[in-house]
């Protein structure tokens, strides 16, 4: 079993935590395909292309202008740890012991346009390349293209080292669509948070995200292998709904 999350905008390098077994991303030879045709569009360019201000066009267009292999090295900070939002505040990165961080390198995936998958301890540094926006690589259609063939071929390798074939779908619908597994044998779980409002229960998508990263955190700290063991999930006044609950799609209310 696997875990699926979608990146953060907003990344941060204010890394001091002292963690072992540090690993690279696995496609770094296709980031540098990216990262040196950004280098080549100026902070005008950026600041339409992804709909950001002036301001964060101008950073991030200086983050390409750097970005090397041997910076990422140097100066790279484990992707866990290094994005920020409200997945990874729910997350809490900082507070997981060594036992909880290896039984996450190996069953915890973030989803990434620009460097396509990334396991927790992969090192990184700060970009904004959002996979659904606008940035075409020379030869692709997008950057679903670009990274499809490599990141579906990565999950089902990663799954077929578990015992059981099945994903926990925690991304965004943007992220999840660069995989291609409709012809695979794998049973795919969607948990849905949803918030008591009237009569009934509504998603809140700012609370919504913050439940997927305490779902992968629950997952991660009790070492959950098993989807019945989801339903245990109670988190911040969460419980399991049965009622409004199907077979692949958890549903937890408060």
């Amino acid at each position: 079993m696997i875990v699926l999350l979608s990146p953060a905008k907003t990344m941060h390098q204010d890394f001091s935590q002292k963690v072992e077994n540090i690993t690279l991303p696995v496609y770094l030879d296709k980031t540098q395909i990216l990262a040196d045709a950004l280098k080549k569009l100026g902070p005008d360019t950026l600041s339409k292309m992804m709909k950001v201000n002036a301001q964060l066009a101008q950073l991030n267009h200086e983050r390409f202008q750097r970005w090397h292999v041997s910076l990422l090295k140097k100066e790279g900070v484990p992707a866990l740890f290094s994005y920020q939002g409200e997945v990874f505040r729910g997350l809490d990165a900082q507070t997981l012991s060594k036992k909880d961080l290896m039984f996450a390198q190996e069953h915890l995936r973030i989803l990434s346009g620009f460097y396509g998958v990334l396991r927790p301890l992969d090192q990184v540094l700060p970009y904004r390349l959002e996979i659904g926006g606008k940035f075409i690589p020379d030869g692709y259609r997008n950057l679903y293209d670009f990274w499809r063939e490599d990141v579906s071929r990565d999950v089902l390798e990663t799954l077929n080292r578990q015992k059981d074939r099945i994903l926990i779908h925690l991304a965004s619908a943007e992220y999840f669509k660069v995989l291609d597994l409709k012809k695979q044998d794998i049973r795919i779980i969607t948990p849905v948070f949803k918030e008591s409002r009237g009569n009934g229960f509504k998603m809140v998508t700012v609370y919504a995200k913050k439940a997927r990263g305490m779902m992968a955190r629950f997952i991660i700290r009790n070492q959950v292998t098993h989807p019945d063991k989801l339903k245990l999930f109670d988190e911040e006044g969460y419980f399991y709904n049965e009622r409004l609950s199907t077979h692949d799609v958890p549903v937890f209310t408060r």
